[in-house]
């Protein structure tokens, strides 16, 4: 499934918007967003978020999943990970999002990987009418 075409970007912008409150409302921390649409044919986005504990980070990814299908009924492409918990990955296609366990997060070390993508946050969200 994906997203609707009537405007793609302010669309993408929106689930992008939403992932992020979802994951800020069950207080994930360090959250990023990670424009690879130039860098990479993956996805458009990363949304990388930290928890600090298993039971965290599943309920990180149940709001996530929660408020996309309330906001947009939309679900996700496929998640792997939920049943460890210390890194747990939600495709949505366009969107793809990274739930880690601080040392898994630091040991994987994403940011620096994908260290020529644009750095993206929920402010530069919200004011940017072309960052996305």
């Amino acid at each position: 499934m994906t997203l609707p075409k009537t405007h793609p970007q302010q669309n993408l912008r929106s689930l992008v918007k939403s992932i992020v409150e979802a994951a800020d409302d069950r207080k994930a921390e360090d959250i990023l967003i990670l424009k690879i649409s130039d860098v990479s044919y993956l996805a458009d986005y990363f949304i990388l978020a930290t928890g600090f504990s298993n039971i965290q980070i599943r309920a990180i990814s149940e709001s996530i999943k929660e408020k996309v299908a309330e906001d947009f009924d939309y679900h996700p492409l496929r998640m792997e990970g939920k049943s460890e918990g210390s890194w747990v990955l939600i495709d949505y296609g366009e969107a793809i999002v990274h739930l880690f366990l601080p040392e898994t997060r630091e040991y994987y070390d994403l940011e620096s990987f994908w260290g020529h993508a644009e750095r993206l946050t929920l402010s530069t969200l919200e004011t940017s009418q072309e960052g996305l």
